[in-house]
Order: structure tokens, then sequence, then C-alpha cells
């Protein structure tokens, strides 16, 4: 549908009428033309002719113009159909370990061995590749805990950080979980509330930072801030062999009952994962529970056409400026014609 947003433009459309009618006309001044000869006066009569015609032209020009940039002035649009467009209202903070444990081999895929941090980093690429509309954080931690990435919608920049994510980036030696929850309510405690939700991976227990575990879900509650907490780690570390795989020595344990407490105190669940198709079941699970709300709302596609006036304008102007030149370049002809008019032929008398 074509609208104009500024209508009253069209108004100014009367105007160089306006000015015609109303300003004073300038003086004129003829002057005496002395022609001597029946066929000079003709030449005269067809070119006053000829030039009244390119008058004409010329008047008609200039008001196409006229209209042209006054349609133009008034900015016409072309507004397409109305398009639903989805919202969410979720800002999501990804809370990883990343201590030297997670690279524990305990982790199956078609008889592939592979490490926790592996199937961590699968899956979560896989989740936030399906959190479009979401606003995602990341939040890493070991011995320290670090915001990698703040609240953005740009999930393509969050997937690729995820994927480039390795052991050892940050002090490994011991895990942090009260410190790292704290910095991530921090961070998550600047968004709207209602819409705040951290996701906590970890496979070992709180052994270093200044908060307990309790401690930060006692902030994260006071904040309505809700976290749900994985713990990801095989009940036996699986040894290969000759032999094929065989049970091997626990590489760390998971406080679950801590993990379940401060998950059930901010309103979330807490989920075990032992092998991989445990993890995605989690995520899928998480998927659910945390759907990507869709609001009615709905917005209509505008295309600008003012310039198509506008160049159309530009075109008439050259077109103008081609005709007037052609008048410009016979003056000098005109003169020389009015001279040898002036000059007698011999045996002529004036």
């Amino acid at each position: 549908m074509l609208e104009f947003s500024w209508p009253l433009v069209f108004l100014a459309l009367p105007l160089p009428l306006l000015v015609y009618w109303l300003m004073p006309r300038a003086p004129r001044q003829d002057a005496a033309l002395r022609i001597p000869f029946y066929r000079q006066l003709v030449q005269l009569h067809t070119d006053a002719n000829r030039h009244y015609n390119k008058s004409v032209l010329m008047l008609i020009c200039c008001s196409l113009i006229w209209i042209l940039v006054v349609i133009a002035g008034s900015r016409p649009q072309w507004v397409g159909d109305p398009v639903q467009i989805p919202t969410t209202g979720r800002d999501m903070m990804l809370t990883l370990d990343m201590s030297g444990s997670m690279e524990a081999r305990d982790m199956f895929l078609n008889n592939t061995q592979l490490s926790r941090f592996q199937v961590m980093k699968a899956v979560i690429s896989d989740f936030v590749e399906k959190r479009e509309g979401d606003r995602l954080g990341l939040a890493l931690f070991a011995a320290h805990a670090y915001i990698l990435t703040p609240m953005t919608y740009d999930l393509g920049t969050v997937q690729r950080l995820v994927e480039e994510l390795e052991i050892g980036m940050i002090d490994e030696s011991a895990t942090a979980i009260g410190d790292a929850v704290g910095i991530s309510v921090k961070h998550l405690r600047q968004q709207p509330e209602n819409r705040r939700i951290m996701i906590l991976l970890t496979d070992g227990i709180n052994n270093a930072g200044e908060l307990t575990p309790v401690q930060a879900a006692q902030l994260a509650r006071t904040e309505g801030i809700t976290m749900h907490v994985v713990g990801i780690a095989s009940d036996q570390f699986a040894q290969r062999s000759m032999f094929g795989n065989r049970p091997g020595a626990l590489i760390s344990e998971i406080d679950d009952a801590t993990m379940t407490q401060i998950a059930e105190m901010t309103g979330g669940r807490y989920f075990r994962a032992r092998t991989l198709e445990d993890m995605v079941e989690i995520y899928d699970e998480l998927d659910r529970m945390e759907p990507i709300e869709q609001d009615e709302q709905t917005y209509r596609p505008i295309t600008l056409l003012f310039h198509w006036p506008l160049g159309a304008a530009l075109l008439l102007s050259f077109l103008l400026a081609l005709l007037a030149l052609p008048a410009a370049t016979r003056i000098p002809a005109a003169s020389r014609q009015t001279t040898q008019a002036k000059t007698p032929a011999s045996g002529e008398i004036v």
C-alpha cells in the first residue's frame, strides 16, 4: 500500500501559481526594431513560433519538475503486509566448568571414547543454535570464575566461542562453583526480572572460591534467578585396553545432594548426565522447560520510494537545460543578422 509520511507537503503544490499571480509583473520594455525586408520579417515570425512552442515545452517541464519534487518531499513509501516476528523473554547465562577433571574420557559415542569437555561443547553448541531469539551469555570457571561473553542476541558469536573453548584457558587446578554462580548472578541481576535463567554445568565438588554454592544460590533466589544444574560424570571411568573398554577408578565425584539443593532453592532442577545420551536428553528437556516465547508482535516492511520522483525530477532538469541551450547559442547569430541588416547592400536605398 502506497503511503506518504508527510502529506502536508502537497500544500506547496500551488506555490508557483501563487507567486505568478501575486507577485507584481516586471515592467516590459520593448525596443524598436527596424526590419527592411519582408523576407526577414517572415523568418522572424517563424522563429517566434518556434520560440513559443519551446517556451510551452519548458513550462511543462518546469511544472513536472516541481510536482515531482513535492512528491519526493512528501516521503512516499510502500508499506507491505503485516509480518509476524518472534520475540522472546529469556536471558540465559551458561556457566561452564573448565576444570582439569573435565578432560576425563568417560563418555562414548559409537564406541569412540570422548572426554566430558568434548561432549559438553557438542551438546551446548547444539543447544545455543536452537535458542534463536534468546539472549545468551557465557561464564567460565575453574579455580576462578570469569564472564566470557555478556548477554547478547548474537548466537553465532556465542556458538563460535563455545567451539573455541579449550581446557587450560584458565587456572584448572580447582573448582569454584560458588564463585561461578555468584558472578553469573551479578551479571544477570542487571537484566529484566522474571526472564533470567542460569544453566550451570559441572563435574566436581566446590573446593575453591569465596562463596559456597548454597550462599550463591541464596543470592540467585533473592534476585529471582532460576538455576538449572547439570552434573556430568560417569559412575565409573572406562579405560581402553587391547581387550576393549574396562571400568576404572572414578576421576571425580559430584556432590549430588548440594547440586540438587541449590537448584531447588531457585526453582530449578538438577540433572545428572552419565552418558552422552543423558546429556542430549537433558538439554532437550531444558529446551522444553525454557521454551522460546513468541509474543503477538508484528511489523510491516517499509520500502522508501522518494528517490524515484527525485531522480525523475533530476532527469527533467537536464532536459530543461538542453532546451534552454539552443536559445542561448542563437543570440550571436541573431546579432550578426541584425548587423548585416543595418549594412545596406550596394545600390540599395535605406
